[in-house]
């Protein structure tokens, strides 16, 4: 079978970290007989560099034509002044929103040999495995008004937080329907105590848990007792939904359990292909930043960029054999010890950005 691929390398450690994701999947394509062609694209602070922009018509249109989109992290110092009219981050929100891609599936697996890496103790951490369903193109990050104004007592800023009904209900379903092909239960988070929003979010989800999905365990916990519990227990959690912000705060912060932000992967999806039967256009990067302190030192973890290679197989291109390929490979490659300097422990060897890339696609050729 072929495919067409859109790459955008993004900034900083970007260009790094996804030509490892783009030789790992060509592996895996390989081996079982697939043609994967790749488009490059521009976005973020390079879009701004090099046409002014961080997000062209044409790259949406571009993305419009493929089967999955790779990508980068973008930004950096360079580019991170807050009264600029373009910035690169425009670039992500502007792919999802342009292609309604509004589901972002973030696994968090804790591999069982990196345990001692991790800052939490190895006791709470031994099982971890969840799936944070995030809300990705409404909330703080979209909603109108959002604006500095000037006025004679000083500047005042303002942004909105505005979710629909349909916004809400069509992310509870991804999180309810993920939550039914693994161990059946949900948490919905949300600050309720505080915000409209999460009182309607709350009330939507109640009532789609009594009357389309009595069969899962639905529970509600405030974002900042799940901020807590994501640490203290985190093996509590199976399927986790909610709003934009918290999502990508919580995440961030499961990077933790992980030793490193390096190793989670993301999938961001219009909502047809979550139960992976129906395979459409998807959005896939690992969840960390463009670290422009390391760009071209080697020293930046290719494996989230990796294992959203492995997302981009199972959910956008219906091939789990490469998906499972790619999975296998790396658990590989860390039970055997190898380490990046993020991941490695105090007087341990690590291996370079390409080295890890090198040992993942010969796992992958070999299994």
């Amino acid at each position: 079978m072929e495919f067409n691929i859109l790459v955008l390398d993004g900034d900083g450690i970007g260009p790094e970290v996804v030509a490892q994701g783009v030789r790992v999947l060509s592996t895996a394509g390989k081996r079982l007989g697939h043609r994967f062609n790749y488009t490059y694209h521009a976005i973020g602070g390079a879009g701004i560099d090099t046409y002014g922009n961080p997000l062209r018509n044409e790259t949406i249109e571009e993305a419009k034509k493929s089967n999955a989109i790779l990508v980068g992290a973008v930004g950096g110092p360079k580019w991170d002044d807050p009264k600029a009219a373009v910035r690169p981050e425009q670039a992500i929100l502007g792919l999802r929103k342009a292609l309604d891609l509004f589901a972002n599936l973030r696994p968090v697996k804790v591999f069982p040999s990196l345990k001692s890496a991790s800052a939490v103790k190895p006791a709470n951490i031994a099982k971890a495995d969840m799936v944070v369903v995030r809300e990705s193109t409404g909330g703080l990050y979209f909603g109108e008004p959002k604006q500095i104004t000037e006025t004679p007592s000083g500047r005042t800023a303002v942004d909105s937080m505005v979710y629909s009904e349909e916004e809400i209900r069509r992310i509870l379903k991804v999180g309810f329907e993920i939550a039914k092909s693994r161990r059946k239960k949900l948490t919905s988070v949300d600050k309720a105590n505080v915000l409209a929003t999460s009182r309607l979010w709350r009330d939507i989800a109640t009532e789609m848990g009594h009357r389309e999905y009595p069969d899962i365990a639905l529970d509600h916990i405030l974002v900042d007792t799940a901020s807590i519990l994501l640490i203290k227990n985190p093996r509590q959690f199976d399927v986790i939904v909610t709003e934009n912000t918290f999502g990508d705060i919580l995440t961030d912060e499961a990077g933790v359990l992980t030793a490193s932000l390096g190793m989670l992967p993301s999938a961001t999806l219009s909502g047809s292909n979550t139960d992976k039967q129906n395979s459409s256009l998807g959005l896939y990067e690992p969840i960390h930043g463009s670290a422009p302190d390391i760009a071209g030192t080697g020293k930046a973890n290719p494996i989230g960029t990796i294992l959203s290679a492995a997302l981009l197989c199972d959910y956008s291109l219906g091939l789990p054999k490469a998906a499972k390929m790619i999975n296998r490979a790396v658990e590989t490659v860390i039970r055997e010890g190898h380490r990046t300097s993020d991941i490695a422990r105090l007087g341990q060897t690590s291996i370079s950005t390409e080295e890890m890339g090198d040992l993942i696609a010969q796992k992958v050729d070999s299994l």
